[in-house]
């Protein structure tokens, strides 16, 4: 008796895993601090045949613009490693969320000065509806729960701008979304 034919996706191989670690080391144009892979949106790289690679990313929101600068960067560092054909694609199903921001990533936008979204803290903690902007929100600096919203957008849009009542110094927070 044959066993069932195969249903699930093919594995990944060695050169697919070594690949998405050279792309997903790309630095964030926006966040440079994290990696693509830190933040969570390279989604999948495919070698579609000899020195041929598909990539698939998904931006923090939907007209996002630094998308573009990502999509060279993954370019240039895979041709780099002589892949002679990069395709990148921009994949928005299912969408980003801050869930996909790994824990190095959260543990470096700690360090680097802003305060990390919480894993899971969507308004009422189940992923749906707009997050409430009176979080308590722990300070990067001196670890004060005690900061005030200045405004819901900074450098960037998917950050808002907070000072500390505590230390009284001014961050970034990533807003979760989820």
């Amino acid at each position: 008796m044959t066993p069932p034919a195969e249903t699930t996706a093919p594995e990944t191989t060695a050169l697919e895993a070594e690949l998405r670690e050279i792309a997903g080391s790309v630095p964030d144009p926006e966040l440079p601090v994290l990696s693509l892979a830190e933040l969570g949106v390279l989604r999948g790289l495919h070698v579609l045949g000899s020195g041929r690679v598909e990539v698939e990313l998904t931006p923090t929101y939907t007209g996002c613009p630094a998308v573009e600068a990502m999509s060279a960067d993954v370019e240039r560092a895979l041709r780099e490693h002589g892949v002679a054909e990069v395709t990148v694609r921009t994949v928005l199903s299912p969408p980003w969320t801050t869930d996909a921001i790994t824990a190095e990533g959260r543990r470096k936008l700690a360090e680097f000065g802003i305060a990390p979204p919480r894993p899971g803290a969507g308004a009422s903690g189940d992923g749906g509806g707009p997050v409430a902007v009176d979080l308590a929100i722990r300070c990067p600096h001196c670890g004060s729960t005690d900061t005030t919203l200045l405004s819901r957008f900074s450098s960037t849009a998917c950050k808002a701008l907070r000072r500390c009542a505590s230390c009284r110094e001014p961050f970034d927070h990533f807003k979760e979304l989820l």
